[in-house]
């Protein structure tokens, strides 16, 4: 069985973000009822968070995002409309990303095979100059920089949060050691991630987005994940694959109009360690983002879990709409130009 770490620490619960905002404390203990209900909890190797450094920061956030955030510390502020912040939360946001890039440096070494971080504020929308979208730090794009500064010269961030993750996609868009891979609803919050956005420069062709429309379930994901990204990211063939894991294309999601189930979220980790299975040696590590059914969460977190440990998960329904069969040829006229293993 492998070596899971799993990160969910009370600091995490300190983040407020006010009465009613759907990015609430309660969101942690569904991971841990998960967790508990689907007897995960025995087999994993409990991580106490750090804060994260200033150096992590700033290799991806500018020194004014670093420093507008801390100044925050202690009072009640709100970056945007969607981002507001407590005393507590500058605490809490360091402590996330620093749980992220503690958990890459422990997979890297090889105390543990794969880590699952339970922390918030989430953090891909954060992009390196702002906060916005419930998110102050990029924890996700914080781990990445992390391996890349040990050395690592392919990474793969997969991010199947319902929200395009444009905050990871910002962050590396010109980085041909980051391959970036974004399902989301589109046209959606926060309107970017478009099939055209491919990256620039050297990073031409590493940003690879999935945008779908509402309503696609278990079988359309299947689909997207099994003939476009597990061919492209086996093709990149990552030294360490960082998985946003946001669980907000639940079906029961308040946010989000997809149709997901746990199985579905079961099916893209399966993808997932698939795209870790070469020179990654299965090194993953998944990170807490979105989501807002407790229900939701507590099962997708136990399934999404459950694989990483090796756990087998029930069968989906594979079905898929007629007109999905066309938008998965879009996807592969677009990448195929970067990726010719979709031709």
């Amino acid at each position: 069985m492998s070596r899971v770490g799993w990160c969910l620490d009370p600091v995490f619960g300190e983040h407020d973000a006010g009465a009613g905002h759907p990015e609430r404390p309660e969101r942690l203990e569904a991971v841990r009822r998960g967790l508990r209900d689907g007897g995960l909890e025995k087999d994993l190797v409990r991580l106490a968070p750090r804060a994260a450094t200033p150096e992590e920061l700033l290799r991806v956030h500018t020194a004014a995002h670093v420093d507008r955030l801390a100044a925050a510390a202690g009072r009640h502020v709100r970056f945007d409309p969607d981002t507001p912040a407590g005393p507590r939360s500058h605490a809490a946001a360091l402590a996330a990303a620093g749980a992220v890039a503690d958990a890459v440096e422990r997979v890297l070494d090889g105390s543990l095979d794969r880590a699952f971080c339970a922390v918030r504020p989430p953090g891909h929308h954060a992009t390196p100059d702002r906060a916005m979208g419930f998110c102050l730090l990029n924890n996700v794009a914080i781990g990445a920089a992390a391996a890349l500064a040990r050395g690592l010269k392919r990474v793969a961030v997969v991010d199947f949060d319902v929200h395009h993750g444009n905050g990871t996609q910002e962050a590396f868009w010109q980085d041909p050691r980051v391959l970036f891979v974004s399902s989301h609803q589109f046209p959606y919050y926060p309107g970017t991630g478009a099939l055209d956005e491919v990256g620039e420069g050297d990073g031409r062709g590493f940003t690879v987005n999935l945008p779908m429309p509402a309503g696609q379930a278990d079988g359309e994901y299947r689909r997207a994940y099994r003939e476009i990204v597990e061919p492209i990211g086996r093709a990149f063939d990552p030294e360490l694959v960082l998985v946003s894991a946001g669980f907000d294309a639940h079906r029961n999601d308040p946010l989000g109009g997809m149709g997901m189930t746990a199985a579905g979220f079961a099916e893209l980790m399966d993808v997932c360690l698939a795209v870790a299975s070469g020179s990654a040696k299965g090194r993953l590590v998944a990170v807490l983002e979105g989501g807002y059914d407790a229900d939701g969460i507590a099962d997708s977190t136990a399934a999404v879990v459950g694989r990483m440990l090796g756990r087998p998960f029930s069968a989906i329904d594979a079905a898929t709409r007629p007109a999905f069969g066309p938008l998965l040829d879009t996807y592969r006229t677009t990448h195929s130009r970067y990726w010719p293993v979709l031709k």
